[in-house]
């Protein structure tokens, strides 16, 4: 039973590649990124390895995630170290979107699961950026003010796509934005649909 999940994805998940199979202290990362969703208690911890060309040229992860988080990361980290490795660059412009092209798609209420290893391995390669004393490359933008009323930012916006919030009704019930004077409201849902676009096509 594939319960939804493609051939592909259930390989993945069956047969993952690049877990972390040794203590990590005896591994020596360039790079680790970690980040987790307490609510679901999905968690994902990633290591990278960079040669002096900024290639990946490994990439090692744990998870306690589902099906979904595992396959997609399971996939993911062959995409970023095939090919002699992708560069640090390349890889910080992969979207979750990507990932499930080449997954041959994700069943819709599994997608935020697909951003957890996205989201780790963006960690890890700023931890390796600031451990290499290039932290100006890291593109952290300022976050912009949204909702006046409930103080809620273009960031959180963000973030709340990332974790799989489906429509515009569940950003408000999540975060009550738009939910005050209303001003903000044509904005936040501009802003919604720039998110489920630029990551989920």
């Amino acid at each position: 039973m594939n319960f939804g999940y493609s051939d592909t994805v259930m390989d993945h998940f069956t047969n993952p590649r690049n877990v972390l199979s040794v203590p990590e202290s005896e591994y020596e990362a360039n790079g680790v990124g970690m980040v987790g969703n307490p609510t679901c208690g999905d968690m994902m911890k990633i290591w990278i390895k960079v040669d002096e060309n900024e290639k990946i040229t490994d990439l090692k992860w744990k998870t306690f995630g589902c099906a979904s988080a595992i396959g997609s990361t399971s996939m993911m980290s062959e995409m970023v170290t095939e090919e002699g490795g992708m560069k640090v660059d390349d890889a910080l412009k992969l979207t979750p979107e990507d990932i499930m092209n080449r997954l041959g798609g994700l069943p819709s209420i599994k997608i935020h699961c697909s951003v957890l290893g996205d989201k780790a391995l963006r960690a890890a390669i700023h931890d390796y950026l600031k451990k290499s004393g290039q932290e100006s490359r890291i593109d952290e933008v300022k976050a912009t003010l949204v909702c006046e009323c409930l103080s809620v930012t273009d960031h959180e916006i963000e973030d709340q796509v990332l974790e799989g919030v489906p429509d515009f009704e569940t950003l408000q019930e999540r975060t009550k934005i738009a939910t005050g004077c209303g001003k903000c409201k044509p904005k936040a849902i501009e802003l919604f649909e720039h998110y489920r676009t630029k990551y989920f096509g």
